[in-house]
């Protein structure tokens, strides 16, 4: 059995050099590595710094600018330092009255996509205050390993994983959070925030996340 090289819990020695199982060294070779417990990974592209203790997560806002705005400035007034788009942004002028906030922003897009090139570029003009990951990002803020993306069950998914801290994810309109169990025994929050424009009835929420302590809260505007 071949895994991954930084995961491997099977494999061979030869001539004292351990080896993944491979073609040419036959069954009879073969010894078991004890698998042991590996730390959590750092983010494959991970954006760090100087990390806030509280974040607005938002999604789903849909070219509606204004209650993305109303749910930013409050959670500036909260101490929120950044802010978290889990996709559905669309028009990239959605998120130009953020440019009035002290806020680090965030934002994946969605099955929505928009104008990617609009975002890329506003994100290049920002500096530093807007990024734009694409499909999906892999964040440390608050000293917190944080996973990005607009589907609920990737994010599932990548929460099964046991190495980020906190999963977000957007696309359902409902407002969510969980303690998903994990492969490595323990609990990882993953949140959703629903849609923050209130898209076709929904409640317009958002969530203001609290890292240092590990709180998450539903807020309606």
């Amino acid at each position: 059995m071949l895994l991954g090289a930084s995961r491997r819990c099977s494999g061979y020695s030869h001539d004292g050099v351990e080896r993944p199982t491979h073609e040419g060294y036959g069954p009879q070779r073969a010894s078991v590595i004890r698998c042991t417990r590996f730390p959590k990974l750092p983010g494959r592209q991970a954006t760090s710094g100087r990390a806030p203790l509280k974040i607005c997560i938002a999604s789903d806002s849909h070219d509606r600018a204004d209650p993305l705005l109303a749910a930013a400035q409050a959670a500036a007034r909260d101490g929120a330092t950044a802010l978290i788009h889990c996709g559905d942004v669309i028009g990239a002028n959605t998120l130009r009255p953020l440019d009035t906030l002290a806020l680090t922003v965030h934002v994946v897009h969605g099955n929505n996509l928009g104008d990617a090139l609009a975002l890329a570029r506003l994100a290049a003009a920002s500096q530093g205050r807007l990024h734009y990951h694409g499909g999906e990002a892999e964040l440390v803020l608050g000293g917190r390993r944080i996973y990005v993306t607009h589907y609920p069950h990737q994010a599932r998914g990548m929460a099964c994983t046991g190495d980020y801290d906190l999963v977000c994810c957007g696309h359902s309109h409902a407002a969510e959070t969980t303690r998903q169990p994990d492969i490595r025994g323990e609990r990882t929050w993953l949140v959703n925030p629903g849609t923050v424009a209130g898209i076709a009835g929904a409640p317009a929420t958002w969530i203001l996340g609290d890292l240092e302590h590990m709180r998450f809260e539903i807020r309606t505007l």
